[in-house]
């Protein structure tokens, strides 16, 4: 098995906080989500979380207008120039301060960025000016008398609008201009939100918190301040040379030309040429001041207009209130073209598409991320992660989807080829507590807090049946046995497991026995076993026979409270997972222990800032709380209350891996050790309140005991932990349910260079691949690829052979080279235009050799013609469609085809539209 797993993508999370924006090409949208940054294709329906993150959370965001190159900032005030063509990051830099915006020049050349009451200009690496070294700085303004809030460049890149929260608006230059060093506009009652220049002018648009919008018109044209940064140059080269001057020609030369004034009566051009001066200096006009926000403020007199942007070619202006409405107006007339409300909460940021067509939306307090097609009035996507933490989690048993559970009582079903959710089901009524899928793909079941064990079908996406015990039960585990006929549920507040028939929703039997509440059930993953195994936290462990006597149990003893249960892939061993940070082995037929790993230390400490006990005496009271078995049963994967996951080998009983799911800082326990500065004579500052904007602000004070689902308004640091490790059916991959969200780990991640040969010979080179090929000697030369084991060498040699003689090379393979050549085409599948060719050869594999092929390569191969059975049979299905938009003072019709991916909804079921809340 291989052990080179690197972090893929990130799931159940969409959206946290800060700026979200479109790619120049309007295809994607990007987004800050935590430390890490997502982009979702909407083109292609797909998301990718870039493999770097942050020591905090991303709070401002901006493309280069080459789309190069993003600049993100986290919360700290930490700036990272990151190249989008190779997703690395090339400069760093702290502002030491937290940045409220960041914009690149139009032309590339520059960014500005805000920081409390200043404004930063610098140098961004671009080939106009030869220099690609970042954060050179240009120019510094700390001219406001509150912290900055917005800015916006002028299309010709010389003048900068900056909004900041004392209501007013200035305007810096990033030269130094004779008619403009700064200039200041008031006309708000209230911060301001966002400013605006009008597409190749001067004129401005500005708006503040209370939904004011004024528009300023400039006296003077974008073109003419360009002529007069032309006319500064040559003003400066005469400065210079009056300076080389002595001071004695200059009292002649002064002399000579009053007399020539005097002689030639130019007294009225002096005055003219003044005049002109002053006609040159930028001025602002106030043409109109309009109240967008007196409606909903009647109703909400506490709604604010909490942001807002423009979109220059359409010239539409969109603005989002704290209630979820946004308006969509037309500029200059300020004509309100459409309304909606997206949610109740607070919309934090808007970007608009480069055509215009698409608007996004972020909900930082509910995770939601929304892209909105104004004309059609559709939702194009419509993605929410869960509002609380992932509890469970569970694969398909081809590996294609993932569903999760969180303490939000939501279940979400995501697609981990494209990344999104497509279906929630909000039945449950308190928090999920175990999620178990079915043998046979048709549904999967959730056992909750709220007493109830629900089972999902798949394939109309509905709860078809609901388990219940006769008394009420809050249930914490579930598990379904190897036919998909029996269901079992353990208790927690009442320590007995109940049996279930799927088929007709009955109540079977009641297990008892415990006498602590049932931490985790789970059945033989095996047709011929009906064992159903419990754990306690009685100290002890139950096997019981379900089908034959299901009164009967074997009870084995164990030295700590059990957490956690899990058989392996052939169901003759478990592992349990025990409070004292042990893992042990035992055999299921003999009840027999067979060996033990002690994985306390591999945790690590992890001290919280409210902690007040050493990092030694913190490691006392870790322990694994899932575990579970890799698909070929060789190793065993553990997670905790800590920030690692580790790997172990179940036969050498020793770590081989251990992986960091995250290094953000904005999460408690991340840290071994608490800062001595945040250290006083009067405790941890960390203890202190914070107060926000908000009246009350927000308090950082966590209730007494509360750990899990604080619903309470305050602002607490989320504890990082691991509440759920999945390996999935293929082998080839592993999920983590963690604070953060759902975090995917591969082995096919990102651009691994390590060379590992399977029975290499001295003859196995590329060199001689090659040469065989051009022989037509295709049997040997496969041979050498998959000694080689190189993917590239692979195709090459499986895209050579002729279709007439696939039969004949696949039947002089050995066993192992099949499965080996099976596997790596499942994974040429996934890309390759030659479909038909592949699916020739996997014909051929299957037929010629007859013999039973390793699960995991099955299921490898069975997902991936999964997807490309549905792309395909999408092609040719999306009708011509016809949009109309219809609004006040506007009017708009337009008929269209539109592609079946941007048809389609993410977000969206294919049979029925389920939109998550």
């Amino acid at each position: 098995m291989k052990f080179h797993y690197k972090f893929q993508n990130l799931l159940g999370t969409v959206y946290r906080k800060g700026d979200i924006l479109f790619t120049n090409d309007g295809n994607c949208v990007i987004s800050p989500v935590g430390n890490k940054i997502t982009v979702y294709n909407l083109k292609q329906n797909k998301s990718n979380t870039l493999a770097f993150e942050s020591y905090y959370n991303y709070t401002a965001i901006d493309v280069s207008p080459n789309g190069s190159t993003l600049i993100a900032i986290n919360e700290k005030g930490e700036a990272q120039m990151i190249s989008l063509l190779t997703c690395t990051v090339i400069h760093k830099y702290k502002f030491k301060q937290q940045v409220n915006a960041v914009k690149f020049s139009p032309d590339g050349k520059y960014f500005a960025a805000c920081c409390d009451d200043t404004v930063f200009i610098m140098t961004a690496p671009c080939t106009f000016t030869g220099e690609f070294r970042s954060f050179i700085m240009k120019r510094v303004f700390k001219k406001s008398r509150d912290e900055v809030t917005c800015l916006d460049w002028s299309s010709c890149s010389k003048l900068l609008a900056v909004g900041s929260k004392d209501t007013t608006t200035k305007i810096y230059t990033v030269d130094y201009l004779d008619n403009l060093n700064m200039y200041s506009m008031g006309g708000h009652t209230d911060k301001v939100v966002g400013v605006f220049f009008e597409k190749k002018s001067l004129d401005l648009i500005t708006v503040s918190r209370n939904g004011q919008v004024c528009l300023w018109e400039a006296n003077i044209d974008i073109d003419d301040l360009v002529v007069s940064d032309v006319q500064i140059s040559h003003r400066k080269k005469r400065r210079l040379q009056k300076k080389e001057d002595s001071e004695d020609e200059i009292d002649e030369k002064a002399v000579i030309e009053k007399d020539k004034e005097y002689e030639s009566g130019s007294e009225e051009e002096a005055e003219k040429e003044v005049k002109a001066e002053e006609d040159q200096r930028l001025l602002y006009k106030k043409l109109g001041r309009h109240y967008i926000g007196d409606e909903i403020r009647r109703a909400h007199h506490k709604v604010k207009l909490t942001s807002a942007q423009y979109h220059k070619d359409t010239k539409m202006l969109v603005t989002g209130f704290s209630t979820g409405i946004f308006f969509l107006h037309e500029m200059p007339d300020v004509n309100l073209i459409h309304t909606l409300s997206i949610s109740e909460h607070r919309i934090s940021s808007i970007a608009i598409s480069a055509p215009g067509d698409w608007i996004a939306f972020g909900c930082p307090n509910i995770g939601q991320l929304l892209v909105w097609e104004w004309q059609s009035e559709q939702y194009v996507m419509k993605q929410q992660g869960h509002s609380l933490d992932m509890t469970c989690l569970a694969y398909s048993p081809d590996g294609l989807y993932i569903v999760t559970g969180g303490y939000d009582g939501k279940v979400k079903v995501w697609n981990t080829t494209s990344g999104f959710c497509f279906v929630t089901f909000n039945e449950h009524k308190s928090s999920v507590t175990s999620i178990v899928f079915s043998a046979n793909k048709k549904f999967f079941v959730s056992a909750s807090l709220d007493g109830t064990v629900r089972c999902y079908d798949l394939t109309r996406y509905r709860n078809f049946r609901t388990l219940t015990s006769p008394s009420l039960v809050q249930f914490s585990c579930a598990s379904l046995d190897a036919s998909s006929e029996l269901c079992a549920a353990g208790g927690q507040d009442v320590f007995d497991v109940y049996l279930w028939s799927i088929k007709f929703g009955k109540l079977l039997d009641v297990l008892g026995g415990h006498e602590a509440p049932v931490s985790c059930v789970t059945f033989s993953p095996t047709l011929a076993s009906s064992r159903l195994i419990s754990a306690s936290w009685d100290k002890s462990i139950k096997i019981w026979n379900c089908i034959e006597t299901s009164a009967d149990c074997e009870t084995v003893q164990l030295t700590s409270d059990a957490l956690q249960v899990t058989f392996r892939p052939d169901g003759e061993e478990i592992a349990v997972s025990t409070l004292d940070g042990n893992i042990t082995f035992f055999n299921v037929a003999t009840g027999d222990q067979t060996g033990s790993i002690e994985g306390r230390n591999d945790l690590g400490s992890g001290k919280s800032d409210t902690d007040l006990v050493t990092p030694q005496t913190m490691l006392k009271t870790k322990a694994f709380t899932t575990i579970c078995y890799s698909a070929d049963g060789t190793c065993i994967l553990g997670g905790g209350n800590s920030k690692h996951v580790c790997l172990y080998s179940v036969q050498e009983a020793i770590l081989i891996k251990k992986f960091v799911i995250t290094q953000n800082r904005s999460l408690d326990a991340v840290n071994d050790f608490i800062n001595r500065r945040l250290m006083t004579e009067f405790g941890n500052m960390a203890l202190v309140e914070e107060r926000g904007d908000l009246e009350g602000g927000d308090v950082s004070v966590r209730l007494p005991g509360v750990k899990d689902g604080d619903m309470a308004d305050r602002n607490v640091k989320p504890e990082v932990r691991v509440h759920c490790v999945r390996f999935s059916p293929t082998g080839d991959s592993f999920a983590v349910a963690a604070t953060e969200g759902l975090l995917m780990y591969s082995q096919n991640a990102g651009i691994d260079g390590t060379f590992r040969p399977y029975r290499l010979e001295a003859s196995s080179t590329p060199y001689a691949v090659k040469q065989l090929l051009s022989q037509g000697e295709w049997g040997a030369a496969l041979i050498a690829a998959i000694q080689l084991n190189e993917q590239a060498v692979i195709q090459q040699c499986v895209e050579a052979v002729p279709p007439a003689d696939i039969n004949l090379t696949v039947s002089n393979l050995d066993d192992d080279y099949a499965d080996r050549l099976l596997s790596a085409i499942s994974r040429l599948l996934e890309d390759s235009r030659h479909l038909e060719h592949l699916l020739l050869w996997v014909k051929a594999i299957v037929t010629v050799k007859r013999r039973k092929f390793p699960p995991n390569v099955l299921l490898a191969l069975e997902k991936v013609l999964t997807v490309k059975y549905s792309q395909i049979s999408k092609i040719g299905q999306s009708p011509p469609r016809t949009s109309v938009a219809v609004g006040k003072g506007y009017r708009h019709r337009q008929t269209k085809k539109v592609p079946s991916q941007r048809a389609s909804s993410v977000g969206e079921s294919p049979h029925r539209q389920i939109l998550p809340d």
